[in-house]
């Protein structure tokens, strides 16, 4: 037992040595270092910080890692496709317009082309046929054309003897005709020839021969001085236009207001004196709504003032009234002013009158009658006209809105 123990004595100096070495040797992992330095950060504070820093730059590396890849296959048009390469090739636009076929020998016009419009209101007939159209309440010369794909003029121009180029004379209930193209509407009269009504209408005679809807032949047409055109056949001029019936009021000067005997039978005799305007204006009317036509010339040379039946109609400036009472021309009961300065005034559709041929307007802003709905219109509505110097003026341009 004794030599066991001294064996054991003898053999514990040669083993410390050795573990002393070891742990000279020892090295760290990896892992024993992330630990340690991460609860370092812990104590003092620092790891919430360091994690949003962290999950922030991840995801900026998977943003760039996406675009690099969208570049690189998409956004160039590639595409790897079994270890090759192709090349993306974009589809051809699509013309999505309608082409209406040329018709032989008309000179000037050759057929309409169209975008698809799937609200394009579609006529129930031949594009080559006039057409009839009843007017409804709401309808105007403007949203009418605009149903049509027409010009407003060719609304007018198609309706002569029916709207007499007076778009105020469209009234609902009223039947009118639409032209299946911009142009004019002729009646064939006796002893017409086509060289000249093709010259009334800026255009040429082939122009109105070869239009299919006019059903007219070169063969047949014979002499262009005495055509075989039947009288009284309507006849579509394609890109035909002609001057327009003015209906502006005259200029009625006070003291000499000859001019106005065309208007009706409220013409006034002449007035020597009477207060003249200081070019100081006020709206003619309690609303300023426009519930018709805009100042729109040569169509319409006035606004069309909304309001109810009754309203109070003011005088824009001082002057002298040269006209009041009943019009020919559809203005229903009409007062006109000379301002004495140049410029005149005119109000339409009166219910009733607050003055009298030669009454001194001494004030802008004086009652000079009632809004109401006489003559031709479709509801209640002032209708209101400027001119200085015998030249029309928008009221917008010189009233307070």
């Amino acid at each position: 037992m004794d030599q066991k123990l001294a064996s054991a004595d003898a053999s514990e100096p040669e083993n410390k040595p050795q573990d002393s070495k070891q742990k000279e040797n020892f090295q760290p992992s990896l892992t024993d270092i992330w630990e340690k330095w991460w609860k370092k950060m812990q104590g003092r504070g620092w790891a919430d910080n360091l994690l949003r820093i962290g999950s922030t730059l991840v995801c900026l590396a998977l943003v760039m890692l996406i675009l690099w890849v969208m570049q690189s296959f998409y956004l160039k048009g590639t595409l790897v496709e079994n270890g090759q390469s192709s090349v993306i090739t974009p589809a051809a636009p699509v013309d999505n317009r309608m082409i209406l076929p040329a018709y032989a020998g008309v000179s000037a016009f050759s057929g309409i082309a169209r975008v698809n419009d799937l609200h394009t209101f579609i006529p129930n007939k031949s594009r080559f046929q006039v057409q009839n159209y009843t007017v409804v309440m709401g309808d105007n010369l403007f949203n009418i054309a605009a149903k049509f794909g027409l010009n407003p003029t060719t609304i007018l121009w198609g309706n002569f003897y029916t709207l007499n180029d007076n778009p105020d004379n469209m009234q609902p209930g009223e039947v009118i005709k639409i032209l299946p193209v911009d142009g004019v509407l002729y009646n064939w009269h006796q002893d017409d020839g086509l060289n000249k009504v093709s010259e009334t209408f800026r255009v040429t005679p082939e122009d109105i021969i070869n239009w299919p809807g006019n059903n007219l032949s070169p063969e047949t047409i014979g002499d262009y001085a005495k055509p075989n055109i039947p009288v009284g056949m309507e006849l579509v001029v394609p890109g035909g236009t002609r001057e327009f019936l003015s209906w502006q009021a005259p200029t009625i000067r006070r003291n000499d207001p000859a001019s106005a005997h065309v208007l009706g039978p409220g013409r006034c005799a002449p007035i020597d004196t009477g207060p003249i305007g200081n070019g100081v204006f006020v709206w003619p009317t309690t609303e300023h709504r426009i519930s018709g036509y805009e100042f729109n010339p040569p169509i319409h040379w006035g606004i069309d003032i909304g309001g109810k039946l009754g309203n109070p109609i003011f005088a824009m400036e001082a002057g002298v009234v040269v006209y009041a009472g009943e019009n020919d021309w559809g203005y229903g009961i009409l007062v006109i002013i000379d301002h004495g300065d140049g410029w005149q005034s005119l109000y339409g559709h009166l219910s009733a009158l607050n003055v009298q041929c030669g009454d001194y307007i001494t004030q802008a802003g004086q009652v000079i009658g009632y809004m109401g709905s006489t003559g031709k219109s479709s509801g209640p509505h002032l209708h209101f006209e400027m001119s200085l110097n015998s030249n029309r003026q928008n009221p917008h341009k010189w009233l307070p809105q």
